[in-house]
């Protein structure tokens, strides 16, 4: 009887282990970005979704913050705001990719051009 309550204990420690290893294997990070308008939120997002490591992007363009929920082992918080920046975007601290940002349309480079819904 004792054995098997010794397994049993056993057992559900290594679950509980298995469980919370696997939380660890991702992370969650949120900053600012410089997106203007609905285009650049789905330019973002449909860019990071694609990526490898990342399990979600999801910007709210009235804060211009992103969350990203990416796998540790792929990725860190730093090469993600790397991501957004290849984009042509603010990411955090870090700068946008001028090439890339020449690149966007013209209502993704100053909030003056940009349409809103029913215009």
């Amino acid at each position: 009887m004792k054995i098997r309550l010794i397994m049993m204990l056993a057992l559900m420690f290594i679950g509980l282990n298995g469980i919370a290893q696997d939380k660890a294997k991702s992370k969650i990070v949120k900053f600012k970005t410089s997106a203007i308008c609905g285009e650049c939120k789905e330019r973002i997002e449909e860019s990071l979704n694609y990526t490898k490591g990342i399990v979600y992007a999801e910007l709210d363009i009235d804060t211009k913050v992103i969350e990203v929920k990416y796998k540790t082992k792929n990725l860190n918080a730093e090469k993600v705001k790397y991501l957004v920046s290849q984009v042509g975007y603010d990411a955090g601290e870090t700068p946008r990719n001028e090439e890339a940002f020449n690149k966007l349309p013209k209502c993704c480079k100053s909030e003056g051009f940009c349409k809103r819904p029913g215009e």
